[in-house]
């Protein structure tokens, strides 16, 4: 008799078990005071790849023991499970990873690899570098493992959902994770099936889940924002949109990507979590979902926790500017003594300059000048732009203004 997906899923799950232990499933205070739930956290940043890629490569892989060279593309997390297995079954890989990774997931591939990885670095997106794994795979009779539009790797992500269920001994009533390729939410809603309510998260910037349900078939997104990498696809997998097709667009949630800065901080500052973009994304959606997961047992699936510390600085920079904490202003101001004294003078204790720059210094009567400012609060920024109103100075805002603010900060 042909085996259900659970019981496939269940019996991946022991075999696993050869390789490496269940990842922590951890309730998390701080963040059930401040919704007023029961939020356990599965801590996937904890595998031995800090991913949960781990798993659907060794699923794959462990059933094609006969296969002598592997080939994949992947943004990071795929690549390192792919690699981590290749050492481990000592099989020949080749990774293609876009140019744009960085450059921790980079060398983290190659050490995991050993000498059985050769790493390729193709394209600046993701799909870019798909296409090109798939032709190499084609040309040297190799096998390509897709990191999520593969059913054995579906599969191996579903024994997140048998750890889950094990570890809490029964079903939550909310499972909260991210969307990419869509490989761990179609394995973790084939297992639990209908028995618990999901929602699943996309980057803002790479929503290809909403775009295909919307079109009812997978589309190709015709920009992404790759900030959080581990999620940004510009389109759904195939398989993966036949299990999620009936997910229900209400429980497809998009995140900002700035945003998301700010709950990596807030989890290394207060947790000591270190988070990759992807793996906070269940996290920071919980404060669109306050409402709907009071006084319920939550559990938010942090996939990923491979993050570059030199990214750090972007990581605060745009997250102060979300929060309102940091704005940059094109100051005019007349070239007169005194008249930078004066604009000073309008500052607090709490109002810092972090950026000072003259963009017109040949200007006979006025000047144009880049302004950062930092502050303590969103309010403490509001009274100082009162404050410059007040006094007539000539000032634009171009905080959120993308163009200008890629070109000049």
């Amino acid at each position: 008799m042909k085996k259900t997906f659970r019981q496939q899923a269940q019996d991946a799950t022991l075999e696993m078990r050869k390789v490496f232990p269940p990842t922590p499933l951890q309730k998390n205070e701080h963040l059930s005071n401040i919704y007023g739930a029961d939020i356990w956290l599965k801590r996937e940043d904890l595998t031995p790849v800090r991913s949960y890629k781990l798993r659907g490569a060794y699923n794959a892989m462990r059933k094609l023991s006969r296969k002598h060279h592997f080939v994949c593309a992947s943004a990071g997390n795929h690549a390192q499970g792919v690699a981590y297995m290749s050492k481990y079954f000592g099989v020949k890989a080749t990774i293609f990873m876009p140019t744009t990774t960085p450059q921790q997931k980079i060398t983290k591939t190659k050490i995991f690899g050993e000498n059985h990885v050769n790493v390729l670095l193709v394209g600046d997106y993701f799909d870019d570098c798909l296409s090109a794994a798939q032709r190499f795979s084609d040309e040297e009779n190799a096998h390509f493992l897709s990191p999520f539009d593969d059913f054995d790797v579906i599969e191996g992500q579903s024994t997140v959902a048998v750890e889950i269920e094990n570890q809490m001994q029964g079903i939550p009533n909310n499972i909260v994770l991210p969307v990419g390729g869509g490989g761990l939410s179609s394995g973790i809603l084939s297992y639990f099936g209908n028995r618990c309510s999901y929602k699943l998260v996309e980057p803002r910037g790479a929503s290809s889940l909403r775009a295909a349900l919307n079109a009812k078939n997978p589309v190709k997104l015709d920009h992404i924002d790759n900030f959080a990498d581990g999620a940004s696809v510009a389109r759904i997998g195939e398989l993966n949109f036949i299990k999620l097709k009936n997910v229900g667009l209400e429980n497809v949630l998009t995140v900002p990507e700035d945003r998301i800065c700010t709950t990596m901080l807030e989890m290394l500052n207060i947790e000591g979590i270190v988070l990759e973009p992807a793996g906070a994304m269940s996290i920071d959606v919980l404060q669109d979902i306050a409402d709907s997961i009071r006084d319920s047992r939550v559990v938010c699936i942090t996939t990923g926790g491979n993050f570059d510390f030199e990214r750090l600085p972007e990581v605060k920079e745009r997250s102060q500017r979300y929060s309102g904490l940091k704005k940059y202003l094109i100051l005019r101001l007349p070239q007169r003594p005194g008249a930078l004294k004066d604009f000073l003078n309008k500052f607090g204790p709490d109002e810092d300059i972090t950026r000072f720059e003259y963009l017109k210094k040949s200007a006979r009567n006025f000047g144009s000048i880049l302004i950062g400012i930092e502050t303590t609060s969103p309010e403490k920024i509001d009274v100082l732009f009162r404050r410059l109103d007040e006094a007539g100075f000539d000032y634009t805002d171009i905080t959120n203004d993308e163009i200008l603010s890629q070109f000049l900060i």
